[in-house]
């Protein structure tokens, strides 16, 4: 009997958690017996799907600003009609290449509106086809909310009409899909709760530091990192510091880090061990990212964490709520942000009794795996 063949889709477009958690999904799925292509639509990130997984690239697009509503090709220029006709023709040929059993659609249609002009024509092709695939939408636990009206009800329309699943990956302990949306209940026969999607246990770490600020992809963390770098110099030397910057940095901003960075400060753009590092690590300075904050709960590093909140964004608020409700971490401001206030938090949290870890399911990957698996059988 041949293997059941994925076709999944991901699209991110500022920072790397959608291309780093489809991975890891995709990675389950080839481990339980499924051939699996994934189409990236983003620009390349290293060690993103892993190796082993067949890929498809599509020309890439970024967002053209940090409210995600426009556009633009890996150059910064504007999207244009040609450009995304060309996409979605070069989509629409990969589907049909791999007659797939499955189709797996990364946030849409609850997010990545902006792909429309690919994706409305994929689930027509998904609709026609014979055999039809099952069809699943993958998303996060935590929805950007205020969307603007119509929009819930335009995703329940599309979920009725040609979604088989739901596939929320998230602990329904820590937070369900209905408290950041709303018509939760009118879809509810297809959702299913996967667990966080986490990285495997990781090993020892190899190399040890007190302090690591990660920025995710990069593409907005600068200030982050910036007063990371300047709180170095304003505690005791003896404390070792990692700056992760993330692969989309820019690299004037970059050396410019590099440049001002204490001696007792380590700087790299990517290390992929990074889960590992956590594990050794006291403390941890970043955004609230949905796989960054999975590669935490694994450790007893105590976090801080700054909360991306540019463009009305309100997932990671959300999130990092959340986590300081559960006395796992604490909370500064994105806007005014300053060494000061980074170093103050770092004192506190060195300071901080150990905390009891708390029990969610990080099992995402393998769950939804097997959930694919029960529902094609």
């Amino acid at each position: 009997m041949s293997m059941p063949r994925v076709f999944f889709y991901v699209q991110h477009l500022l920072g790397i958690g959608h291309i780093a958690r489809a991975s890891r999904v995709a990675g389950a799925l080839v481990r339980d017996g499924f051939e699996v292509t994934v189409v990236t639509g983003g620009l390349p990130v290293p060690g993103f799907p892993e190796e082993g997984i067949q890929t498809v690239a599509l020309p890439p697009v970024v967002a053209s600003n940090k409210g995600f509503s426009g556009l633009a090709d890996q150059n910064g220029i504007a999207a244009d009609e040609a450009f995304l006709s060309r996409r979605r023709d070069l989509l629409l040929s990969a589907f049909f290449n791999s007659a797939p059993d499955v189709v797996i659609i990364e946030a849409f249609p609850f997010g990545r509106r902006q792909m429309r002009f690919e994706l409305l024509p994929l689930l027509d092709a998904i609709k026609k086809a014979h055999p039809r695939p099952k069809l699943f939408s993958s998303v996060r636990d935590i929805l950007q909310q205020n969307r603007k009206p119509g929009r819930d009800e335009e995703t329940v329309a599309l979920v009725r009409e040609h979604f088989d699943g739901v596939l929320v990956h998230g602990d329904p302990n820590f937070v369900r899909l209905e408290d950041t949306f709303p018509l939760t209940s009118d879809i509810a026969s297809k959702i299913r709760y996967t667990g966080m999607v986490a990285t495997r246990r990781a090993a020892e770490p190899e190399e040890t530091f007190d302090i690591i600020a990660s920025a995710g992809g990069g593409a907005v963390g600068l200030d982050l990192l910036r007063a990371a770098n300047a709180a170095a110099a304003m505690l005791p030397a003896k404390l070792r510091w990692l700056l992760i910057s993330g692969p989309n940095l820019p690299e004037a901003d970059f050396a410019s880090l590099a440049n001002e960075r204490p001696s007792n400060v380590t700087l790299v753009r990517f290390r992929k061990d990074f889960p590992s590092l956590l594990r050794g690590a006291r403390v941890s300075i970043s955004q609230a990212g949905y796989n960054t904050v999975g590669d935490l709960l694994q450790t007893d590093c105590r976090a801080i964490l700054i909360p991306f909140v540019a463009g009305g964004e309100t997932e990671q608020s959300v999130r990092a709520e959340r986590l300081k409700a559960l006395g796992l971490a604490d909370i500064l401001p994105e806007a005014d942000l300053t060494p000061t206030l980074v170093a103050d938090a770092v004192r506190a949290a060195l300071a901080a009794p150990q905390t009891a870890p708390v029990l969610l399911d990080l099992g995402g990957a393998e769950k939804t795996a097997a959930i694919i698996r029960s529902m094609i059988a």
